[in-house]
């Protein structure tokens, strides 16, 4: 069983606990990773890679992300979000207009500190662990970028946000960041990833209806779907036992093109066949997915 399975988490699991559940549900027999983590009490899109998807990872492209999140404008906390502890504010009110007023100052290319509640590490420790032992560390900012912020809703006090992003983007920073600028302090409440890469919540299957599956291969997004910004590749039926070999390919065995160097997708009388790049005048393969 090889192929991407898109779970909407639900709050309160780790991505962990997800891959542990799936790799409950298919015996024990397959490989299952997950290609974007999302913090425990966050929900929405999880991709899990099955099987030989596990050797695509690097081949994604999931530098695009979108979220809804709750902004809760009055205070500040140690995590960033509402599970923290209160470190600054008083309950300071923040109206739609001025929090629109801020918003472009984080629009485009940005610099986040990233929270010491997080899954980062310093030398081989979580910064989260060095946190939870009341360890403050200095974290250089790192670059991010932001492309939209749309608020979709606000009611008593709090704001309803859509934030497309680049990877790395930490939205409860993000939430902190607007509070700080608009001079109220804010932390975020419920998180919602909508969309990661290719992968979109409408195709999502929730926790019940994997468990309830008596045969997970319908629940499966082929190999392919996610490298669709991959050239690609056909080579020549003929060919077959070459590539089924690892060897290099010559030009006349394959058709298509892709920049030197340039990953591709390769298929095979139809099917999937893997990751190649050219070299010179030939194909040779980066990750040969054929049975």
């Amino acid at each position: 069983m090889n192929g991407f399975l898109c779970v909407l988490k639900p709050p309160g699991m780790t991505s962990s606990d997800v891959v542990v559940r799936v790799r409950r549900k298919l015996g024990g027999r397959e490989k299952v990773g997950h290609a974007g983590t999302l913090d425990p009490e966050a929900s929405g899109v999880l991709p899990l890679m099955i099987g030989k998807a596990a050797r695509l990872f690097d081949y994604m492209v999931d530098k695009e992300k979108t979220y809804v999140a709750e902004l809760v404008p009055g205070y500040s906390t140690d995590t960033q979000d509402v599970h923290g502890q209160i470190t600054a504010g008083s309950g300071e009110a923040l109206t739609r207009e001025a929090l629109e007023r801020v918003l472009p100052r984080f629009i485009g290319e940005i610099g986040q500190i990233p929270p010491m509640f997080s899954a980062l590490k310093r030398d081989g420790q979580k910064l989260c662990d060095l946190a939870r032992q009341g360890i403050a560390l200095d974290v250089e900012p790192r670059p991010t970028q932001v492309y939209a912020i749309d608020v979709l809703h606000g009611q008593e006090g709090r704001f309803l946000i859509r934030v497309r992003c680049g990877r790395g983007t930490y939205i409860r920073t993000l939430c902190h960041d607007i509070g700080e600028a608009a001079g109220c302090h804010a932390c975020m409440g419920m998180l919602l990833r909508t969309q990661t890469g290719s992968f979109t919540l409408d195709e999502a299957h929730t926790i019940e209806e994997i468990d309830a599956a008596e045969d997970m291969t319908p629940l499966l997004t082929a190999m392919d779907r996610p490298l669709a910004h991959l050239p690609a590749l056909t080579v020549a039926p003929e060919a077959e036992r070459f590539v089924r070999n690892g060897n290099e390919l010559r030009r006349r065995q394959f058709s298509g093109e892709a920049a030197q160097g340039e990953s591709a997708r390769v298929y095979l009388n139809g099917r999937f066949a893997g990751i190649g790049r050219i070299r010179g005048e030939g194909l040779c393969f980066d990750a040969m997915l054929l049975e």
